[in-house]
């Protein structure tokens, strides 16, 4: 049942989307349409799709760090009353569930892309999910022409790509520290520089190149908008800046007004 609402609702519309990128891909190009590409422009999709999902998730961090602290300082100051430490970790938790519920909400999504996506490249591609293309989709010729920018094979495992995904790993999380608003820790610099691409490296090399230009996709996608928003802080940041000069100047006028009036 759980199975069948998944594959109608979820599976089948992305993988209808993907194949009417392929479809019209074949358009402007003579001969075979690239499938690699479609993928692109389904990953570019779905993060656009999932973005206030991801905007959400920001917030979130930074309300679990705010939970995190309150923890921290009521453990610190009923050192001695294990009791009462429990009552205020309780009243704490209580008004975070609005937190926990976007947390689920989260994950319970996540987990149905990544499912979609593992369906998609595991019998998608390969062709065995034809009988599920919509009867009014346009026809194109199988099989699926799954020879990336013409030398990367998507049902088969790619290093360049494995390197290139753990490379923008490192970018990713280079900027994410280097510009976080919270004290980064010499253990998150190891850990997320240097261990996640490393470990990311050996954990995906056994993965078809397809799911990689998904994650090498998603990853230069989440680099954009990190940058993105880095500059519009930023900017943000300034204007304020500007704005408090200009209300500081403004005071300081008002004052040599009423200095010189009451001369």
């Amino acid at each position: 049942m759980l199975m069948n609402l998944f594959t109608t609702f979820i599976y089948q519309p992305f993988f209808n989307i993907l194949v009417g990128f392929y479809w019209i891909l074949g358009l402007f190009v003579d001969g075979k349409p690239d499938m690699g590409i479609a993928v692109i422009f389904l990953t570019i999709l779905i993060r656009i799709i999932l973005l206030p999902l991801s905007l959400n998730g920001e917030k979130s961090e930074g309300e679990r760090r705010r939970i995190a602290k309150k923890v921290k300082d009521i453990e610190e100051k009923y050192a001695n009353e294990p009791i009462e430490i429990e009552k205020a970790k309780r009243k704490v938790m209580s008004t975070s569930k609005k937190v926990l519920f976007g947390e689920l909400i989260n994950l319970f999504i996540q987990v149905a892309v990544a499912l979609m996506l593992w369906k998609i490249f595991k019998t998608g591609l390969e062709g065995a999910d034809i009988h599920l293309i919509y009867s009014f989709m346009p026809e194109f010729n199988l099989p699926f022409n799954l020879i990336f920018l013409g030398k990367y094979d998507l049902s088969k495992t790619n290093i360049v790509l494995n390197l290139v995904q753990s490379l923008l790993i490192f970018v990713l999380e280079s900027i994410s520290l280097y510009t976080s608003p919270y004290k980064v820790s010499k253990n998150d610099v190891v850990r997320l520089q240097l261990v996640l691409p490393v470990v990311s490296f050996i954990i995906f090399m056994g993965l078809p190149a397809g799911k990689k230009v998904f994650v090498i996709t998603t990853l230069a996608f989440s680099i954009i908008v990190k940058i993105y928003k880095i500059i519009k802080r930023k900017l943000t940041n300034n204007k304020e800046k500007q704005i408090a000069r200009d209300k500081e100047k403004s005071d300081e006028k008002e004052v040599e007004k009423i200095v010189v009036a009451t001369k």
